[in-house]
């Protein structure tokens, strides 16, 4: 592009000579040159890639459980991945996370993720009973929308500082915030993100029936996103997790309050 630029500016100033061209030659000129200005403006270097979207570090994979095909493997999550019948095992190494911390001196990335592409130009339910095995503090089964590594929304059931279990939702923009929502007393929750294109609900119930509302918000995501599913075990020695009836539909919740 450079070069046909620079071509077009010799060819100009060869042919043109501003004190004698006649009327033909100066639109021919005008013309020229405001050709030459917007070929200028190009930058050969630009990258023509709008999506946005690049999966660094994640390698192909295909672990189907449900209506749902994993593609994406990140920190090794298919080696850890033990498929059982209808049941999804991920167990996760000692001290791994996600997490940009909000001061922006650290960035844990090297909890294993599985991803599963879809289209956001469309609505989806994304819907999972999850059973950690709660071993240690921050423990945690988790869903994810993962856009890249600077941005993604964790959806986690996890062991809280008082040794509770409870839900918790983690919304990465470059940097995270923490939010530590219902405590749910029991070993399995059902979990659930949701779409109508414009907006995003996540819910969580203890018997696939009564749903809770834990978090609404805008769809900002690109139309190319992930969804994927992620063990967690940030101070501990590592956190196996269950992942069972996993559904993936293409229609979204009727009720944002009531996640029905």
């Amino acid at each position: 592009m450079i070069v046909c630029c620079r071509l077009i500016k010799i060819k100009l100033m060869s042919i043109i000579k501003i004190n004698s061209f006649d009327q033909a030659m100066r639109k021919k000129y005008w013309f020229g040159l405001m050709l030459f200005g917007l070929m200028s403006n190009c930058n050969p270097s630009a990258n023509t890639n709008t999506s946005g979207n690049e999966l660094l570090g994640a390698v192909e994979c295909s672990i189907k459980i449900g209506d749902v095909t994993f593609t994406k493997s990140m920190n090794n999550a298919k080696a850890l991945a033990d498929l059982q019948s209808n049941k999804l095992l991920i167990s996760s190494p000692a001290k791994s996370d996600y997490f940009n911390e909000p001061d922006g001196k650290m960035t844990y990335s090297n909890a294993p993720l599985l991803l599963t592409k879809i289209n956001n130009a469309q609505p989806f339910t994304f819907q999972l009973k999850v059973t950690p095995t709660f071993k240690d503090t921050y423990d945690a089964g988790a869903l994810y929308i993962y856009q890249d590594e600077k941005r993604w929304f964790k959806f986690a059931f996890e062991r809280d500082e008082r040794q509770k279990t409870r839900i918790v939702t983690v919304r990465t923009s470059d940097t995270s915030d923490d939010n530590n929502h219902d405590v749910a007393d029991s070993a399995t929750v059902y979990m659930k993100i949701s779409s109508d294109v414009k907006t995003i609900g996540f819910y969580y119930s203890l018997d696939n029936l009564k749903w809770q509302l834990v978090r609404l918000f805008k769809n900002e995501y690109p139309t190319e996103l992930w969804l994927g599913v992620s063990a967690q075990s940030p101070i501990g020695e590592g956190n196996q997790v269950a992942f069972e009836e996993c559904l993936l539909t293409r229609n979204s919740v009727s009720d944002f309050r009531m996640g029905n």
